[in-house]
This record gives C-alpha cells, sequence and structure tokens, in this order.
C-alpha cells in the first residue's frame, strides 16, 4: 500500500478537531477537498474512518487505530519542519569547530565574537589540537571545519583555502636589548638561548625545515606547550624565540620586547580554513565560515597577522 502522505496529514487534521471546516481552515484549504480526501484514504484503506453526524465527526474503531499512528508520525515530521526553519534562519543550530593555538588566538576568536552577536543561539564547541588532531577531527566528522596554520598535510577528501597570511618575528627580551640593533644569521643565533615551539606543532616542522633550508639543524633550549607561551616566556628573559608578528605587536609597541633582524627571511606561512568535501557544511557552518573569510579580508593591507 502506497498512500499519500498528503491524505494522512489531511486525515489528522480532521481527526484532531472533529470537525471538517475546521481542519480545512487550518490547512488552508476548503471542505470539499478535505471531504474528497478521506474519501479517497478511505477507498485506499478499505474501511471507514470517519463517522459523520449533524453533531460533527466521531471516529469508527478502525479510524481511532489509524490515528494513533498517524498523530506522532505527523507531530514529529511537523517538529523537524519546525526545527528546521529554525535552523534555515539560524535561531537555532549547533556546529564544532577544531583550532590550533594559533589560529584560535588570532582569527577565530575575533570572528566568533561577531558571529555570537549576530547569533546568539547558535551552539558552538571549540576543540584545541596540534595540526594533525585539527584535520583528524575534520576527517572523522568530529568537527564541522577546523582553522589552523601552515605547514600542514591536505588530502582527500580534506580541502583548504588560505584565510590570511602569517609575519613572524624573532623577539628578545629586555637582557638582550643589546641585540636590537644588530642583523644576525641563524648560525649566530646559536650563541644564545632560543625558546621554541612544541615538537608536536606544525610551527616546530616550519622552523625545523628553515632551519634545515640553511644548513642548520633547530635545537631549541626552552620548550613552550603552546606558541602563546613564547611572549611571556621572553619577556621574563629565558631566552629569544619566534612568535608571530600578531602575537608580538603589541610588546614590540610598548618596547617590552625587540625585534631581532635576520640575514636569512623567515618564509610566511597562512592560516588556512579547512574542511570535508564529503561532509557538507551545515547552515550554520557555512555562515561562520563567511564571517571568518570576511573577518579575514576585513583588515586593512598594512596589518600582519
Amino acid at each position: 500500500m502506497n498512500v499519500n502522505y498528503e491524505y494522512y496529514r489531511i486525515f489528522y487534521y480532521v481527526a484532531k478537531y472533529e470537525n471538517v471546516t475546521q481542519a480545512a481552515e487550518v490547512l488552508q484549504s476548503n471542505q470539499p477537498n478535505v471531504s474528497r480526501i478521506i474519501k479517497l484514504l478511505e477507498h485506499e484503506m478499505g474501511c471507514q474512518l470517519l463517522l459523520r453526524s449533524n453533531r460533527g465527526i466521531t471516529l469508527t474503531p478502525e479510524g481511532r487505530q489509524l490515528y494513533a499512528h498517524v498523530k506522532p508520525a505527523v507531530e514529529e515530521l511537523r517538529r523537524g519542519e519546525e526545527e528546521l526553519q529554525r535552523y534555515k534562519t539560524l535561531q537555532e543550530g549547533r556546529l564544532t569547530i577544531d583550532a590550533t593555538d594559533t589560529a584560535l588566538r588570532m582569527i577565530l576568536l575575533p570572528a566568533l565574537q561577531r558571529f555570537k552577536e549576530s547569533h546568539p543561539h547558535i551552539h558552538v564547541r571549540i576543540l584545541n589540537h596540534y595540526t594533525g588532531g585539527a584535520l583528524e577531527s575534520v576527517r572523522s566528522g568530529i568537527a564541522d571545519f577546523s582553522v589552523l596554520a601552515t605547514p600542514a598535510a591536505i588530502d582527500k577528501p580534506l580541502t583548504a583555502a588560505p584565510l590570511a597570511q602569517i609575519s613572524d618575528v624573532l623577539i628578545a627580551g629586555p637582557a638582550y636589548a643589546f641585540l636590537r640593533d644588530q642583523t644576525l644569521s641563524l648560525k649566530e643565533l646559536s650563541r644564545y638561548p632560543l625558546i621554541g615551539p612544541s615538537e608536536q606543532s606544525s610551527t616546530y616542522q616550519f622552523y625545523e625545515s628553515f632551519y634545515r633550508s640553511h644548513g642548520l639543524e633547530l635545537k631549541p633550549d626552552l620548550e613552550a606547550a603552546a606558541t602563546d607561551l613564547i611572549l611571556p616566556m621572553v619577556k621574563s628573559n629565558l631566552g629569544i624565540g619566534f612568535t608571530t608578528r600578531f602575537f608580538a605587536e603589541s610588546s614590540l609597541k610598548t618596547g617590552d620586547v625587540y625585534q631581532i633582524y635576520l640575514k636569512e627571511p623567515i618564509p610566511p606561512r597562512q592560516l588556512l580554513f579547512v574542511e570535508n568535501e564529503a561532509l557538507p557544511l551545515s547552515i550554520a557552518a557555512r555562515e561562520l565560515k563567511a564571517f571568518l573569510f570576511k573577518h579575514a579580508s576585513g583588515r586593512s593591507s598594512d596589518e600582519q597577522f
């Protein structure tokens, strides 16, 4: 038996209100059409479902049995339609993002603040992993997307789009202020204690490759578990360290730290938006994606991450 769902929906409203006229009004139809559909449904079922009298409509035993099944089905579908409508209008929604430390602080949190101001009812869950973990979250479907800094091994079904370019600087605290007027080579830096990122991070891989390209080995004297710890460690005169201009800008302006210039230019890195092309983004995730790219493109040309 292949009964049109619309027949069941009309039967539901007639049975609910026990009145064809009222059901027709709710359905934005007319009484003859509703009565015709009920007749068709009774024909399909091979039995009478409603008893009509001057006092209105009552259900036959067969009608009550069918209504017991139709009622929860129609109401559940209606709830689904209403929920989907709230998702479509961003009155409701859920999404999960995985981000590395650098990406989280540089772009995700500022963009997310604006997003939540516009869409306060969207539930956002943020995960924080190194690059490999952030990529795996998207690959497995745990996260809708990830935001991370290069280098990153992107392969199918993952795709990446550049959000912004990152500019890195070498900084030192007051104890090393004598270095600020000098331009040093990477080899000359080995005379001073170096603060490096965690070996698990993509930032470490980036600088390891940078050093190797100049025939040197990266050997940090101190390791920061998170990249945003390098700046306070430098301020504490524990050594010199590489960090993003974004993190260091304020301290450079106040003179809390000093930039050390290198003979070998530090290659630029990128912030990437990574998604799984096999798992389409939800409406809420697409909206936040738009916020992220708008936030990145909205920075003036003289501002650098």
